[in-house]
C-alpha cells in the first residue's frame, strides 16, 4: 500500500473544494491526517463541557454542532472515497449539512462523546487511506455533481477540519 503520490491538481475536484484542498501544503496527506488528529484532539479536549455549548451568534452553530458536523462530513468524504476507490461509478447524491445537523442531536450529547467520536472517525479514515492500493488514489467519480479523485477527497477531509478549526479559533 502506498501514499497518494502528491497533491491534487485542479482536475481532481470541483473548484469549490479547493477551498479545503489548498489549505493543506504537505504532499503526504496520510501524515497530515495523522498529525491533525493529535493537534485537533488536544484543541478539542481543552474546551470545557460548558464552553462547548457556545455560539458566536444566535443563528450560528454551537461548538458541539461544529464538531458533530466535522464527524459527519469526514464520514461522508471517506464514504465517497471508498465508493470510488473500490471501482463503483454510480454518481453519489448531494449532502445537505443543515439537514444532517438537525438530525444529529449534537447539542444533546456530551462534549466528551463528540470528541471521542472524532478520534474514532479519524482513526478509521486513516486506516482506510493507509490501506489503499496505489492505483486507487487516482480513481474518479462524481458526487454532488462534482468530479473527485480519491486523493482529492483525502485532502478535502484534512482541509475541511483545518478550515473549521480556524473558525473555532477566530470566532468562538
Amino acid at each position: 500500500m502506498t501514499s497518494a503520490g502528491g497533491r491534487p491538481d485542479r482536475s481532481e475536484a470541483g473548484e469549490y473544494y479547493f477551498t479545503y484542498i489548498d489549505r493543506i501544503a504537505d504532499a503526504d496527506v496520510c501524515a497530515v491526517l495523522d498529525a491533525q488528529r493529535g493537534t485537533t484532539l488536544a484543541a478539542l479536549r481543552a474546551i470545557t463541557e460548558d464552553r462547548s455549548r457556545h455560539r458566536y451568534a444566535a443563528d450560528k452553530w454551537s461548538i458541539r454542532e461544529v464538531l458533530g458536523h466535522l464527524n459527519d462530513t469526514e464520514r461522508l468524504f471517506v464514504s465517497r472515497a471508498f465508493w470510488f476507490a473500490r471501482g463503483f461509478d454510480t454518481p453519489l447524491p448531494s449532502f445537505d449539512q443543515n439537514v444532517a445537523l438537525e438530525a444529529s442531536g449534537a447539542n444533546d450529547r456530551s462534549w466528551s462523546s463528540l470528541v471521542e467520536e472524532f478520534d474514532s472517525v479519524r482513526g478509521a479514515s486513516l486506516s482506510f487511506f493507509r490501506g489503499l492500493p496505489s492505483e486507487a488514489w487516482m480513481r474518479r467519480g462524481v458526487a454532488s455533481g462534482n468530479p473527485f479523485t480519491v486523493r482529492a477527497l483525502a485532502y478535502v477531509a484534512a482541509g475541511h477540519v483545518d478550515h473549521h478549526l480556524a473558525i473555532l479559533k477566530d470566532r468562538y
